[in-house]
């Protein structure tokens, strides 16, 4: 079976992470939708929060898991018996960080390989970063992320 991991924050998941997770599913017969639980960062949403979230976004994906993890990345891949890593590009700006990513990869296990996947171009200008900010002033956020992360990001920020 061909298994990819799919990892990242997703705080919170977006269109853009959605289309990726939904053309690796095409790819490999089962994506791990991996969320990194990394105890230095302060997201907005718990891993619970966006676990449940990825969760109901993807349950029609029916080659989707979803899971979470803290660590090294190789570690877990090693766990799941992996052979692949998704990681998404949206600009070039993006490519020495996942370049440097993809080079530590190889060398921590030269089997494990990366997979780069060109997001759509309507997604190009997409971060969990931007939707937040835009989230947090009120903006309309409804073409950027799922209804179940627009109607959370709501309730996070009519709380603040």
């Amino acid at each position: 079976m061909r298994l990819a991991v799919y990892p990242g924050s997703f705080d919170p998941i977006t269109v853009g992470h959605l289309d990726i997770i939904r053309r690796g599913a095409r790819v490999f017969d089962k994506v791990v939708v991996a969320v990194l639980h990394n105890s230095k960062k302060h997201p907005l949403f718990s891993v619970k929060e966006r676990t449940s979230m990825i969760r109901e976004v993807t349950a029609e994906i029916h080659n989707v898991d979803v899971d979470s993890f803290e660590g090294l990345l190789i570690d877990y891949v090693h766990g799941r018996n992996a052979s692949t890593v998704i990681r998404g590009l949206r600009a070039i700006t993006d490519f020495e960080y996942e370049l440097q990513f993809a080079s530590m990869m190889k060398k921590l296990d030269p089997d494990v390989e990366t997979l780069f996947m060109m997001t759509n171009n309507q997604y190009s200008f997409l971060s969990s970063g931007i939707v937040k900010e835009v989230a947090q002033y009120g903006g309309n956020i409804k073409d950027l992320v799922p209804p179940v992360v627009e109607r959370a990001l709501k309730e996070k920020y009519a709380d603040r």
